[in-house]
């Protein structure tokens, strides 16, 4: 497969990803946060380790429960912390600065040099993001904002660690071992941090449905994948795809407005896109065969 089809299908996961708003806001009972994210990774993990029907080597144990962590517990808990605590924008574009975050861990972990073009790009993803989504009424609430920066650079350190860290088993079997991993670890916290959910309805069922098994299982498997084969800085950059796309669902579903600075936001963040792919393109990259010796 070429290098265009791996970032197109990559970027279908942050695509997904930003209907996580509108199917959270709308089909989720508010207030469970925790709960909400143990309940979209650990049934789906545990679905997709019984598809895959693979798990973890004991040598691998602490490496999953870390890229889990990193990937889903802590970076979904400090995501919907920093979203209950600041304007949406403000959060989103705390988010983004996960790409320049990327850049930096790569070269520490991988030796992945510093491109001045792939710096330039994820600044500007940045400064599009912000015009996208930050109002006149933005607030800067120290608690949301360290949560904000706290779970981009723990999305960051889950993707540089994912690629560095490359099992010899199919994305999939990846993705239900971080899946698992992490929804374990949420369960406890959910337990003695928030109230019992009330009941379920159908439209709540149905929510949890797409946030687990298609904007969980599916679209991390397709991330994950994308990760072998492309450079993370790459594939980072394929992530502010996702507060575009929450915007135009906000526009199509909700009826929301949309300004025309906005409409440049959204075009600056979709060039920083296609910038980020070519300055992060460093040749064929081949996907890892041989496991890594334990740490």
């Amino acid at each position: 497969m070429s290098r265009t089809r791996d970032i197109l299908l990559t970027a279908l996961a942050p695509a997904v990803w930003g209907s996580s708003y509108l199917v959270t806001t709308e089909f989720m009972p508010a207030g469970y946060p925790v709960t909400i994210a143990a309940l979209r990774a650990l049934p789906a993990g545990l679905l997709l380790l019984a598809v895959t029907r693979s798990l973890p080597p004991r040598a691998w144990l602490g490496r999953v429960f870390l890229l889990g962590s990193f990937n889903f517990a802590l970076f979904w808990v400090l995501l919907f912390v920093a979203a209950y605590r600041l304007p949406g924008g403000v959060a989103a574009t705390l988010g983004s600065l996960q790409a320049m975050m990327v850049i930096l861990m790569a070269r520490g972990w991988l030796g992945t040099p510093v491109r001045a073009g792939a710096v330039a790009a994820a600044a500007t993803g940045i400064l599009g993001v912000a015009f996208l989504l930050i109002g006149p009424d933005a607030a800067l609430d120290p608690v949301g904002i360290a949560a904000g920066v706290g779970g981009a650079a723990s999305m960051a350190a889950g993707t540089v660690l994912s690629r560095k860290w490359q099992p010899p088993v199919p994305a999939l079997s990846f993705t239900a071992w971080q899946l698992t991993a992490g929804g374990l670890v949420l369960l406890p916290l959910a337990l003695i941090l928030e109230p019992p959910l009330p009941p379920l309805t159908l439209a709540n069922l149905g929510g949890l449905a797409w946030l687990g098994l298609v904007g969980a299982a599916a679209t991390y498997a397709i991330w994950f994948r994308g990760l072998s084969r492309l450079d993370p800085g790459a594939v980072s950059m394929l992530a502010m795809m996702s507060p575009v796309m929450a915007v135009i669902l906000g526009w199509a579903v909700l009826g929301q407005s949309l300004s025309l600075l906005q409409g440049l936001g959204a075009a600056i963040v979709l060039g920083s896109v296609w910038a980020g792919q070519r300055a992060n393109n460093p040749g064929p990259v081949h996907t890892v065969s041989t496991p890594a010796k334990p740490a």
